[in-house]
């Protein structure tokens, strides 16, 4: 059976564009976006060859059965030689974890501010002042801040913006880790998106204080109303 050139070169640029994609997007069951499947490919092989670290972002519909999110990275993590570390989030547990198969990976970025669910440190002291039932909660809450995936998934959206919600935040998690990496590491990446992250992560603390602002002038035009309303029936 004989090819034409144009379809032989069509064959091999989906081959090659496939197996690019798997290397840093390793799993993608939500997405399916080329220019999402692009900025990962671009952002992971560059941290990759500057580092040696492979940084993989892993988007699941649904976790396995039996399996906890853990237990999946952990198995997943098996099939790889080189440093690794896993990003994974699973959209019917509304899961994300970082898994790296080297505890040293861990050092060269922070794991428990990227999975913060808060933004700002307004935001932490507020949550801090409201929910703590002890000092030692209180101080631990008011230093956990600075997240860069669960703040902005956890806005709200109508089922058509969620995709979009999903990539945005799991992009901006993906991006933060690279980065922290390559600084501990004294690499500057070309394909930074820093800036990025800081004005994403600012809409969110917009939002949040502006709810906040709301919710107090509510409060005093309560307390007013009523007090208006005590001296009129006087």
């Amino acid at each position: 059976m004989k090819y034409s050139r144009g379809l032989l070169a069509l064959i091999l640029t989906l081959f090659f564009n496939s197996s690019l994609v798997a290397q840093y997007l390793y799993k993608d069951e939500l997405i399916f976006n080329p220019a999402f499947n692009a900025e990962i490919e671009k952002l992971g092989s560059e941290l990759y060859q500057t580092t040696g670290i492979s940084l993989r972002l892993v988007m699941l519909k649904k976790l396995p059965d039996s399996k906890n999110i853990v237990e999946y990275e952990k198995e997943l993590l098996g099939e790889f030689n080189t440093p690794t570390i896993l990003l994974t989030f699973s959209q019917m547990e509304s899961k994300v974890d970082i898994l790296a198969n080297e505890t040293s990976l861990y050092n060269y970025f922070d794991k428990e501010q990227v999975l913060s669910p808060v933004a700002s440190p307004v935001q932490a002291f507020i949550i801090a002042l409201f929910y703590s039932n002890s000092f030692s909660m209180f101080k631990d809450t008011l230093s956990n801040y600075g997240g860069t995936i669960i703040p902005l998934l956890a806005q709200k959206s109508k089922d058509e913006e969620l995709l979009g919600k999903y990539s945005g935040s799991m992009f901006n998690g993906y991006a933060d880790i690279a980065e922290q990496i390559a600084a501990s590491k004294g690499v500057v990446l070309k394909n930074a998106v820093g800036s990025v992250n800081q004005q994403s992560i600012f809409f969110v603390k917009l939002f949040f204080y502006g709810f906040i602002f709301y919710g107090i002038f509510l409060y005093i035009k309560r307390k007013l109303y009523l007090r208006k309303q005590k001296n009129e029936t006087k």
